[in-house]
């Protein structure tokens, strides 16, 4: 009895490939090559050529020696080649501050294990960089049908304490402020951050610049629903021609 069996069944483990995924490599059945792996079957002779290529291992050193891990590991094999190939990119993990969980946000904004714990989106981020998401609550960033709205999502770049006066007025961001989290564009006077809303029927908030423990730059938005893509002009123009049309038909 020839140890091809013992040996496929660690390469499997060692390349981590289940019964089924190793069968449909070689165009096998699954029941055959569990035969193999408990000795009850021999292979035919191309099946365990296309094995032998497919992992460079030495036919020999497949029927006669039973092969260890270590010998595995210094065999090339397809998947392995395409593994190394493959650059694997590692995205930003942003904490997501929500309905449910900002309050509490409030309270333990400066607590790692607390962030940690908090949802988290995946983003091709620069790593570097710190960023936290906020899902929008309210109407207050909206005006005229344009704007941000509630279930829309804002990622802001974080700013330290000691350069937010150098922040362009105007700016939207993300404040935590005395114990309030606020979305809102950003103006400073002096000793004094002016938080605006778009909206016009919302009154401004002012607070000292001491106040502020942390600021976020949005940076980046995902709207829930579809934004208006359609380009103004062309809808004026479509309008236009449509009017034009209603008035010749009426001559």
């Amino acid at each position: 009895m020839s140890f091809f069996g013992k040996n496929i069944k660690k390469i499997r483990g060692v390349k981590g490939l289940s019964q089924q995924a190793f069968a449909e490599l070689f165009d096998l059945k699954r029941a055959t090559l569990g035969a193999y792996e408990e000795g009850r079957s021999e292979p035919k002779i191309d099946t365990l050529i296309k094995i032998a290529n497919f992992f460079s291992i030495p036919i020999g050193d497949l029927l006669t020696a039973e092969l260890t891990v270590n010998k595995l590991l210094q065999f090339k094999d397809d998947l392995t080649f395409q593994a190394e190939k493959v650059e694997k990119e590692e995205l930003a993990s942003v904490p997501l501050i929500t309905d449910v969980n900002s309050g509490e946000y409030v309270k333990y904004f400066d607590k790692k294990n607390f962030i940690n714990d908090l949802p988290m989106m995946q983003l091709p981020l620069n790593l570097s960089k710190n960023f936290r998401a906020f899902t929008v609550s309210n109407l207050e960033m909206s005006m005229h049908d344009k704007g941000l709205y509630p279930k829309d999502i804002v990622v802001g770049e974080y700013v330290p304490l000691a350069i937010i006066p150098k922040l362009n007025n105007g700016d939207l961001v993300l404040v935590l402020v005395k114990n309030e989290l606020i979305l809102r564009r950003f103006y400073v006077a002096k000793k004094e951050v002016v938080l605006r809303a778009d909206h016009k029927n919302i009154d401004d908030k002012t607070f000292n610049l001491a106040d502020v423990k942390e600021l976020w730059r949005i940076r980046y938005v995902f709207f829930k629903r579809l934004p208006e893509l359609g380009d103004p002009l062309e809808d004026k123009l479509l309008f236009l021609e449509k009017e034009f049309a209603k008035l010749k038909n009426k001559m």
